[in-house]
């Protein structure tokens, strides 16, 4: 018989983590425990209240459906129980890693998917004055992938600047987190092709997408509040040139498989990104991470502390997890 538990967790993060949006100084997530025939599987998520996600709210939500999941304990059926987000993630990647030991058997050979290999994760600087953004590069200058946060009113060409000075070896991805304006894009867009950054994450709002149809640009530009799962791709042909993968959006590993095998067939470049989180909600996302052009799975790093038996990081170079941690 299948036995589902949730649970709170909060986890301190080191310093403080800066977007557009606010700051945060913990990390809070929704833990999920699926047992069976002696066999324990769990999954994290990390509710967003970008899309109106509640620790609290995400947990009732999993607690309402938990006689439903329990009865069909089909990972196939979860995706017609709950909706994409947070609570079907915690769930979804917690059938994956169940699924995975009652077997014997490693994820991703599951999942159809190669052995998978050390990948670089970029590292992120929250966001700040030019000032404190250009030290926090320096610091981080020696990593070969670096995420500057922006989207502030005003500053963002000299933190652009700043920053590229400070890290001048690094490739670098700027994330506006729907920041920037229909006024000041195209200077952003400029400044971040003056300084040779390599990716440019969601400029807009969402709601603004079809500003950037036909819009020249010299950076790729990535979506990642724009995409969720597969039935939101087809209308960013054309708009965006990659898309940010992230599981709490895609409500799991299930659906994130098939959001990249269509994105790539669509002609978008794969981007795997993450909340705010500790290793076991970076574990599963580390199946898409061998076919991405680019990885961004450092919450950990971002941590005060880990849980234990944390995911390997050599620097930015990100180990498979152990079979204790997921999968």
């Amino acid at each position: 018989m299948l036995r589902l538990r949730t649970q709170i967790e909060s986890f301190p993060i080191a310093g403080r983590f800066v977007i557009s949006r606010g700051a945060k100084t913990e990390a809070r997530v929704v833990t999920v425990t699926l047992e069976k025939d002696g066999f324990a599987g769990r999954g994290e998520c990390v509710p967003y209240s970008r899309y109106g996600e509640t620790v609290e709210g995400v947990q009732a939500t999993i607690e309402a459906a938990r006689a439903e999941i329990e009865k069909t304990g089909n990972r196939d059926r979860l995706q017609l129980i709950l909706p994409p987000g947070a609570a079907r993630n915690a769930v979804d990647s917690a059938f994956w890693d169940l699924e995975s030991k009652l077997m014997n058997r490693p994820a991703h050979l599951l999942a159809g998917v190669g052995a998978l290999s050390p990948v670089t994760t970029a590292y992120t600087i929250s966001l700040d004055s030019p000032e404190g953004m250009a030290e926090a590069a320096a610091k981080a200058s020696h990593r070969p992938l670096l995420k500057i946060k922006l989207g502030a009113p005003g500053g963002d060409f000299e933190r652009i600047r700043a920053v590229r000075m400070a890290a001048p070896n690094a490739r670098i991805i700027a994330d506006a987190n729907e920041g920037w304006t229909l006024e000041n894009l195209g200077h952003h867009l400029e400044a971040c092709a003056q300084a040779k950054f390599s990716l440019i994450e969601q400029p807009l709002p969402s709601q603004q997408d079809e500003f950037l149809r036909g819009l020249k640009r010299s950076v790729p530009l990535c979506a990642d509040e724009s995409v969720h799962d597969r039935a939101s791709l087809k209308r960013l042909q054309g708009l965006y040139d990659c898309v940010n993968i992230k599981l709490d959006k895609t409500g799991g590993l299930t659906e994130a498989l098939a959001l990249a095998h269509e994105a790539r067939a669509l002609g978008f470049d794969i981007m795997v990104g993450c909340m705010v989180g500790t290793s076991l909600a970076m574990a599963p996302a580390l199946l898409l991470a061998n076919e991405a052009a680019f990885v961004d799975l450092d919450g950990p790093l971002l941590l005060a502390k880990d849980r234990e038996s944390g995911l390997r990081y050599d620097g930015s170079l990100v180990h498979p997890p152990a079979r204790d941690l997921w999968g």
